[in-house]
């Protein structure tokens, strides 16, 4: 009889908090989901915690959410961090293969990317991920996993992802508030990428666009690596804030707007046509137009594409990436957005909904839980090297972990 095990994510964003409980047994490959839990983010702005109290309720209103649908306590999560604090840089790792023979093992694996990871960072940085991108062996470049192979040095060419430290721990302490522990702690637009990617896409290079409230994650991949992260600090709440200065209305009432009404195609909106908004609120009850609100919404987005372009085009990618551009994100469902980005970008361009999961709740078919799902997948992977012991890659100690994660990584 197989045996089973709970598998839970959270993904904590500036709007909504989303917990995701899986099943996993040894006969299946992909998480069977059963419960799902959403709660208003109402303790963050930007990803960073502004207040505690209310952070730990949203919390553990998410995570009581899931367990009821679910069925089962959920004791330990994986933990997904985003926002404007997340940042990136690429490292070198060199050493000299340790064995006889000079075949490469792992622990040289180890080496070097603990080689790779002694890099002049902030005090007040911690390290995430630190993702190997290739392998050189002797004069030989271009290498995937090269345990097993001969040569006498081994490099590695890696890309590091941190984030602010006192923002990771405020988010991490308030979790372990609401009564459950961390597994791990996973950068959201990796996560994100996990659930909507191919490893052909990866392979033919690719960008995932993950559009948030609070900011705009961009994750490129090329040869099954990833190649570049970045947060841009532009998100759905921006498009809310124009709405509502825009049109003269309280924010509740110019997010029901953007909801209700959003597009980004003018073109199709009659010059006449309004919006009556004593049917979206109580307080404000005046009309406006619909084209105008249509107009503010395109120039955001608008301004979002082009500050992803400028990211792809600081590592000559713009334009070059035969796999396009996936949409991810609550912000990825607004009307005509595929066009303005295929437009802006020059790109072949798709809404990327979450795959490789199994389970009958149906509302978690949304770009919106990319984040959620990708966090889970990557919990049903790794989950075993957790349960060892072997927490957070902190490289210091569990690096042998690595081998079935490189496995998963690569093409």
């Amino acid at each position: 009889m197989a045996k089973t095990r709970i598998v839970a994510s959270l993904d904590i964003g500036s709007s909504k908090i989303r917990t995701v409980v899986g099943i996993m047994d040894d006969a299946s490959t992909v998480p069977n989901i059963i419960g799902v839990g959403i709660a208003p983010s109402t303790g963050l702005r930007k990803g960073a915690v502004i207040d505690v109290e209310e952070t730990i309720n949203s919390i553990s209103s998410s995570l009581e959410d899931a367990e009821r649908m679910a069925g089962e306590p959920i004791n330990h999560v994986f933990l997904g961090v985003g926002g404007n604090h997340i940042d990136s840089l690429n490292s070198r790792g060199v050493i000299a293969v340790a064995h006889a023979e000079n075949e490469i093992s792992e622990e040289d694996v180890d080496r070097v990317l603990e080689a790779a990871q002694a890099v002049t960072i902030p005090s007040n940085r911690r390290i995430l991920r630190i993702i190997p991108k290739t392998f050189t062996v002797d004069e030989q470049k271009g290498i995937k996993y090269p345990v097993g192979m001969t040569g006498i040095r081994l490099e590695v060419e890696t890309h590091i992802i941190t984030g602010f430290e006192p923002v990771v721990k405020n988010i991490e302490k308030c979790v372990l508030q609401s009564g459950v522990d961390v597994d791990d702690i996973i950068p959201a637009c990796l996560a994100s990428a996990e659930a909507v990617l191919s490893k052909r896409q990866k392979e033919l290079g690719v960008v995932v666009v993950d559009i948030g409230c609070g900011g705009t994650s961009v994750t490129v991949f090329e040869d099954g690596a990833t190649l570049h992260t970045s947060v841009i600090p532009v998100g759905g709440e921006n498009v809310t804030n124009d709405v509502a200065i825009g049109m003269r209305t309280s924010i509740d009432t110019a997010e029901k707007i953007k909801i209700e009404y959003g597009s980004v195609i003018p073109e199709d909106v009659n010059d006449r046509e309004t919006i009556d908004l004593s049917l979206l609120s109580k307080i404000d009850t005046h009309l406006v137009s619909k084209k105008q609100v249509v107009e503010i919404i395109q120039a955001r987005y608008s301004e979002i594409f082009v500050l992803v372009k400028d990211e792809l085009a600081k590592i000559h990618r713009d334009g070059m990436l035969p796999a396009g551009v996936i949409l991810t994100g609550a912000g990825a469902k607004m009307a005509g957005v595929i066009d303005l980005a295929r437009e802006t970008l020059n790109l072949p361009c798709q809404i990327g909904f979450p795959q490789n999961y199994d389970g009958v709740v149906d509302k978690i078919d949304d770009p919106a839980y990319a984040t959620a799902i990708g966090l889970l997948l990557w919990g049903s992977r790794f989950e075993s090297r957790h349960h060892a012991g072997l927490k957070n890659i902190n490289f210091k100690k569990g690096m042998t972990s690595l081998k079935k994660w490189f496995k998963n990584l690569v093409p």
